[in-house]
């Protein structure tokens, strides 16, 4: 039986804009069958929105403290979200 669907918004601060961060939390999102969206923020951090399922989400964490290649993550702030309606997971620029 499916529970019902969950959403967090987290956000990730150290050097995380200009490396791929955002294409690499798509990919990994996509991957686990998450909605939602990643975003650049105007103070350097990036924001991750995503919804799904408890595992889906737990599963995403770990990825957001490692990133891609030449970022350096410093801290990951997660907090629950409202559930709102993505058909797809995506980067808003």
């Amino acid at each position: 039986m499916k529970s019902s669907p969950q959403a967090r918004r987290y956000f990730v601060r150290g050097r995380v804009q200009g490396v791929g961060f955002r294409a690499f939390v798509e990919r990994k999102a996509r991957e686990l069958g998450l909605r939602g969206y990643t975003r650049n923020t105007a103070d350097g951090r990036v924001e991750v929105y995503a919804t799904g399922e408890q595992d889906q989400l737990a599963a995403l964490e770990g990825p957001l403290w490692k990133g891609p290649l030449w970022s350096r993550v410093e801290g990951v702030e997660s907090e629950p979200a409202q559930v709102l309606k993505y058909e797809d997971f995506r980067i808003w620029r």
